[in-house]
């Protein structure tokens, strides 16, 4: 009995050392996060504010263990970023001094991430994208396409309440999502969302000590509690303007029509959408304002108590 054409058996042999290779990779992710969920939850349960220089870098350098290649967003921002996170307080939205925004989508990759890219790049706007672990695993080779566009996040493993979850369950959760963008992509997070927004001090603690500044939003566009592509448009449109961080679903059908209009808008009022960082580095929060909280974004305050209430 003959064997399969040789063209056929030399695919089989690369897939057979694709998913060992996988395998390779997966386990290693999960030593590396099992390591630095243990020494995060000792630094929680000790109640030390901030862990030491010296473990940090540890605790980041076991999440990281070949050193990122360093992108031009990444390399314009450090400075900023490392401000903000060592406040210790989420970000709702920037200063109010520019024309840029952040249009910041969700829960992705997914079926419409490629129409969402092929939306942003005719319209020549940039933006933000939490993504998901297991979606990563589910739509394999899109964090590059993603990251032609603007910059990755972290919006954990599973998207799960992390207020139900142990704090080792949350250190894994963000741990494992940022190897894997790291390991698809080559960046280094410096960005995450909870899931629904919900969070806490002690989980905000663990983030942190991950090296990830907490983005929140001042504008839902409400996509994840229904709202159709109309009322989407009128529900970003309402709260729109510079320094707004706008949050949206890359895997939403509605979401990607309502683009159509959106992005237009942006150029007839004089805005365009960059990335987060792009956003803090060029029109910064103050400390007084982060302070606030939500409100600190200011008026329309109808809006933002509706958006704070929302959540992906």
């Amino acid at each position: 009995m003959t064997g399969p054409p040789s063209h056929i058996a030399a695919r089989r042999a690369r897939q057979r050392e694709q998913r060992r290779r996988r395998r390779r990779i997966g386990v290693a992710l999960t030593v590396a996060v099992i390591a630095a969920a243990g020494a995060l939850v000792a630094f929680a349960a000790a109640g030390h504010p901030r862990p030491r220089a010296q473990a940090h870098r540890a605790l980041v350098a076991g999440l990281y263990p070949v050193r990122p290649r360093e992108s031009p967003q990444t390399a314009r921002t450090p400075a900023e970023i490392h401000r903000l996170l060592a406040l210790g307080l989420p970000i709702y939205c920037a200063g109010r001094r520019g024309n840029e925004v952040a249009f910041t989508f969700d829960d992705g990759p997914g079926v419409y991430t490629h129409y969402a890219i092929t939306k942003l790049t005719e319209a020549h706007e940039r933006a933000t994208f939490f993504v998901v672990g297991k979606s990563i695993n589910a739509w394999p080779g899109w964090l590059p396409r993603e990251l032609k566009l603007g910059v990755i996040g972290d919006h954990t493993y599973t998207h799960p309440d992390l207020l139900g979850l142990s704090l080792g369950e949350v250190a894994s959760q963000l741990g494992q999502t940022a190897q894997l963008i790291h390991a698809q992509s080559g960046e280094r997070v410096e960005l995450w969302r909870p899931p629904y927004g919900a969070s806490n001090d002690a989980i905000e603690r663990i983030a942190a000590r991950l090296g990830l500044l907490e983005i929140r939003w001042d504008v839902d566009s409400r996509d994840s509690l229904g709202a159709d592509w109309a009322q989407i448009i009128a529900n970003v449109e309402a709260g729109l303007r510079p320094g707004t961080i706008v949050l949206m679903h890359e895997n939403r059908g509605q979401t990607i029509r309502a683009l159509t209009t959106l992005l237009p808008y942006l150029h007839r009022h004089h805005l365009r959408s960059v990335t987060v960082p792009e956003l803090l580095a060029s029109d910064p929060p103050t400390a007084a304002q982060l302070r606030q909280g939500i409100t600190g974004c200011g008026e329309p305050a109808g809006l933002l108590r509706a958006s704070a209430l929302g959540g992906s």
